[in-house]
């Protein structure tokens, strides 16, 4: 998404309540930011990563608020199809939750069913954001949030989060 005026850039860079090394751009739950300069509003669409995400309210919140700090009124529209999914984030966003100790998710594999999830036998391997070994853990499934695992290093013994991949 472009960044063309302060109001906009404002809004992108709202820190995701949640992960707030990522902002809402990066983390790709931002959809849309529509100005119309002559009435001074902002539309904005967001898209929860989760149904039932508490950081929503939080965010159109701070969106509200960050409009109007710049002079516009802003509409915060919630956006559920099509589903978030961990390929909107971008490379930046990624790298942030890399650097904070994050492991960022995969890709979606392509053409992957975004239905009912396939239970197949295989490893799942995360690298350590820490060390880079491939030799982790999962300790548990949900870690400070439902979209993230809590794992542990094997090699450095350090523990960390992983941002699953939807």
């Amino acid at each position: 998404m472009a960044v063309e005026s302060a109001v906009a850039q404002a809004i992108s860079s709202i820190p995701d309540p949640e992960v707030p090394v990522v902002s809402i751009a990066d983390l790709g739950i931002l959809r849309s930011v529509d100005i119309d300069e002559h009435a001074h509003t902002v539309a904005v669409t967001i898209t929860p990563t989760y149904s039932g995400c508490p950081a929503m309210e939080a965010i159109a919140s701070r969106i509200v608020f960050e409009a109007d700090r710049q002079g516009y009124a802003a509409d915060v529209r919630t956006q559920l199809s099509p589903a978030w999914t961990t390929d909107w984030m971008s490379e930046q966003g990624r790298e942030a939750l890399r650097r904070f100790g994050i492991a960022p998710p995969g890709a979606v594999a392509a053409g992957e069913s975004r239905g009912p999830v396939p239970v197949a036998i295989s490893r799942h391997v995360v690298t350590c954001p820490h060390c880079g070994a491939s030799d982790t853990t999962e300790i548990s499934h949900f870690g400070s949030t439902a979209c993230k695992a809590l794992r542990r290093c094997n090699a450095c013994l350090e523990p960390f989060e992983e941002f699953k991949a939807i």
